[in-house]
């Protein structure tokens, strides 16, 4: 147990520090730690993974870091998506899920080891004078809102390691914005798919441990606050590429696992 609390610790840690990652962690920690079913597992990683986020956007709340207009063209269509996700995943077997979880977690490496640079914008949001690149169109926000929730609601991943990406990229958002914003969209469109995935449990006659989620929750929180005191003062880069490495590590156990399984 004491190992699946600090993975708690970590999944906070990774969502304060990067706006992304808690739940490239959360899964894993239910599925082969605590021996929480694979379908369970998802749907406790929605809920915990946006109890942690939304707690963490309170503080870039008063800050006024939020791009309201961002969770607008992005995070509503997320929450169509990630509660269509949701419905697919209850006709798709467990195994399946990890398996696209595991390929979902090697993206996130590339991702997290080389991730996009904002061109002309090193500015911070709180600057007056920060250089905004221009806006893409809408549309295009829209559906990689919708993109994303899919996944999210499939494999339970809250997806900031893409959110992050396309508020800098599409939205024109610099770097602290656009993880300040990623938590308030992933704890919309984690709820959105939680809700989804009681009605999948239920039909199934399973349940989510409230105790987990909450202790994980609360765990999670403190390592959020953590990360986010992090943020300003450790060398990202490096610690992106550690983060990165062990994705890589953590995706071919899964793969390993399931797939020897499926061989028994």
């Amino acid at each position: 147990m004491i190992f699946a609390l600090l993975g708690a610790l970590a999944i906070g840690l990774s969502l304060g520090l990067f706006g992304s990652g808690g739940s490239i962690l959360t899964v894993p920690v239910l599925v082969y730690l605590l021996g929480h079913p694979d379908k369970v597992a998802i749907a406790e990683s929605l809920a915990i993974v946006g109890g942690i986020a939304f707690l963490g956007a309170l503080p870039y709340a008063r800050a006024k870091l939020i791009d309201w207009r961002s969770v607008g063209l992005f995070g509503v269509p997320a929450m169509i998506g990630t509660y269509g996700g949701a419905w697919i995943a209850g006709f798709v077997p467990g195994y399946v899920q990890l398996l696209v979880f595991a390929c979902v977690m090697l993206l996130a490496a590339q991702r997290m080891w080389k991730p996009p640079k904002p061109a002309g914008n090193t500015g911070d949001a709180g600057s007056p004078d920060a250089e905004k690149i221009p806006a893409r169109p809408w549309a295009r926000i829209v559906g990689d809102g919708v993109v994303v929730g899919v996944l999210t609601g499939f494999v339970g991943v809250g997806g900031g390691f893409l959110i992050v990406p396309a508020l800098v990229l599409l939205g024109g958002l610099p770097m602290r914005r656009a993880v300040a914003t990623s938590l308030v969209i992933i704890a919309l469109k984690s709820a959105a798919g939680f809700w989804k995935y009681l009605g999948v449990l239920s039909a199934a006659g399973d349940g989510v441990d409230w105790t987990i989620i909450g202790l994980f929750v609360l765990i999670g929180f403190v390592g959020s606050l953590v990360g986010k005191a992090l943020n300003t003062r450790v060398k990202q880069e490096s610690l992106r590429r550690g983060f990165a490495l062990f994705l890589v590590v953590m995706a071919v156990f899964i793969l390993i696992k399931e797939i020897s399984a499926l061989i028994a």
